[in-house]
């Protein structure tokens, strides 16, 4: 049976690779830069190991120099020396400077993009609504920086490594000679035999490592979830601070935070134990890789095959094809820190791609829920529309209205029914349920919840939002301010605050209102917008609305039988009693 559209999508969604995060950038419009700071920073890597090569040979020289007591060569070879030594710092630094730059532009291009997918088309929300990801803002900020310079670094050094493996595998090869030994009266010639000694000892280590830290890539993986499960429960405090403080609830936030540390000890004490473990043998490894080469080349040494300079080289020589060899030993705890971080992506990048899939998908046609359309005309109706939860249980029935210019609507039902629910669906956030809502396409809605979101920074940028701070004048401003009986705040537009800190529940709503003045939208929604008023503000709010706005649409969700007589309809809310 041929897949339907909507399992291809979702197939597609699923099907999220490391190289599928990694090629995007070299491919985007930044693709030129970024190859000309690679290509420059693998010439400067290459140019390391060309160096390296050169001190491997001038060891053998230096060493002979020193046995043979020569002190014509002596001064030549520091001069040599000291001229390799200052090219490599050069190069060193250059090279990590072109490194880190690379890796930030990586960063910033992937910020931006995966700014755009989380804020785009409200998937944001879709994702905290449905509790698809946790902790998108640390996915962003710390995952982001972690996956591209870490990618980068592994990358370069894997390269630069297997060209120095390459590279010194042959002088190895040519100088250490071959060894024969003689089994049952049969002598067994081993060609590079240092080469063979030096690739059996790192995968030996390679195997044991993997084995010994393999369970450290799920351990840190859980370690950055609780670490930030732990920082956004600091700062749900920070910001419910005065809340909290009313409650006396400190027992129970100081209990709260302490369960939530207690996660990150437990985990913790897991990445020491397998941590302790990994350096065992890395310590181990390290310690024999120091006299491992000279206790394998000292029989032909004192055989007299070759000269203490010669001894030298080849130590040198075989500690670095063993460090190459050893790449992935050495690099183990960078790569299981990769590999968490990637998962973490990965996933992250998964949930945005099917939750825009489930947006782009026909809900009345694919997978049954609210069928938003917009359409052409001048009215926003709604047509056999019912309200459900995430789960599919009926919520409620919604009576079919057709909203025009200038109306004005009162949402009346139990508590509990879905009056805000069916602000959700009309603002399309809320797919879950049946019927049809035609919205006009070219009309301005606006939204006011009971507490509406402030910017924190100028008096102005709040008060303009959604819009930028710049795009109304002060005039408008101040007279927008005063209209809402916020006249004290007038000649405050440019001071900065966390104004959800700093304004009262009231004044945060008649701020809100006047936004509303500001923006002129053509339909206004108030769910609650004015129940932190009292009754002399609340009725100051809707006659500004009213007189200033008079051929906006007004749709009300409130309580007080006071709202009731600035609107002419009503839009009855009924609630379905879903039999068990």
């Amino acid at each position: 049976m041929a897949n339907s559209p909507t399992d291809n999508t979702q197939q597609k969604a699923d099907d999220v690779s490391a190289w599928s995060l990694i090629k995007p950038y070299w491919v985007s419009e930044e693709r030129g830069f970024a190859w000309g700071l690679l290509i420059a920073i693998i010439a400067i890597n290459m140019t390391v190991v060309w160096i390296n090569v050169r001190l491997n040979s001038w060891n053998a020289t230096f060493y002979n120099a020193l046995q043979a007591k020569n002190v014509q060569e002596f001064p030549h070879l520091l001069l040599t020396f000291t001229l390799l030594a200052f090219a490599y710092i050069l190069l060193a630094v250059y090279g990590r400077y072109l490194r880190q730059m690379l890796g930030f532009r990586w960063r910033q291009w992937l910020t931006n993009k995966y700014l755009e997918q989380w804020l785009g088309d409200k998937a944001f929300y879709r994702i905290e609504r449905d509790r698809l990801a946790d902790n998108p803002d640390q996915r962003i900020s710390d995952d982001l920086q972690s996956f591209a310079t870490t990618t980068l670094t592994l990358s370069l050094d894997l390269l630069s490594t297997l060209v120095t493996l390459v590279t010194f595998i042959m002088i190895l090869w040519s100088i250490a000679d071959a060894l024969t030994l003689t089994l049952g009266g049969t002598p067994i010639v081993i060609p590079g035999y240092m080469v063979w000694a030096a690739a059996l000892y790192a995968i030996a280590g390679s195997l044991i490592i993997q084995k010994v830290g393999h369970p450290l890539v799920s351990i840190n993986y859980q370690q950055q979830k609780v670490e930030a499960d732990f920082r956004f429960g600091l700062i749900r405090v920070r910001e419910n601070a005065e809340q909290i403080a009313f409650y006396d609830g400190i027992a129970t936030e100081t209990a709260n935070a302490k369960g939530i540390f207690q996660r990150i000890c437990d985990n913790w004490w897991m990445i020491m134990k397998y941590t302790k473990r990994m350096t065992f043998v890395l310590s181990f490894y390290g310690q024999i890789a120091i006299i491992f080469p000279i206790m394998v080349a000292a029989p032909r040494y004192f055989a007299g095959a070759f000269t203490f300079g010669v001894l030298m080289q080849i130590s040198q020589a075989f500690g670095t094809i063993s460090d190459s060899f050893s790449w992935f030993i050495n690099s183990y705890s960078t790569l299981v820190e990769w590999r968490a971080t990637v998962n973490r992506l990965r996933e992250f990048k998964r949930v945005m791609r099917s939750t825009h899939i489930r947006e782009e998908t026909s809900p009345a046609t694919e997978r049954g829920g609210i069928n938003l359309h917009y359409t052409s005309t001048k009215t926003l109706s709604t047509r056999g529309l019912v309200l459900a939860l995430p789960n599919g249980t009926p919520l409620s029935r919604v009576s079919d209205v057709s909203i025009e210019a200038g109306s004005r609507w009162l949402v009346v039902g139990p508590s509990g029914s879905g009056k805000s629910t069916l602000m959700r669906a009309l603002a399309g956030l809320w797919p879950f349920g049946d019927g049809t809502i035609d919205a006009p396409v070219d009309a301005k809605l606006m939204f006011i919840p009971q507490v509406s979101y402030l910017l924190i920074g100028t008096l102005r940028a709040a008060l303009s939002y959604p819009s930028p701070g710049g795009t109304f004048s002060d005039d408008e401003s101040r007279e927008v301010l005063k209209a809402c009986n916020l006249s004290a705040y007038a000649d405050r537009l440019d001071e900065s605050a966390h104004w959800a800190h700093s304004l009262s529940p009231g004044e945060q709503q008649r701020l809100a209102a006047a936004r509303v003045l500001l923006h002129k939208p053509d339909f206004v929604f108030l769910d609650e917008a004015t129940s932190a008023l009292d009754a002399d503000n609340e009725l100051h709010i809707y006659n500004a609305i009213t007189e200033r706005l008079p051929k906006a649409a007004i749709l009300s969700v409130a309580h007080r039988e006071s709202v009731a007589m600035f609107h002419d309809y009503k839009i009855e809310i009924e609630r379905m009693v879903v039999k068990a």
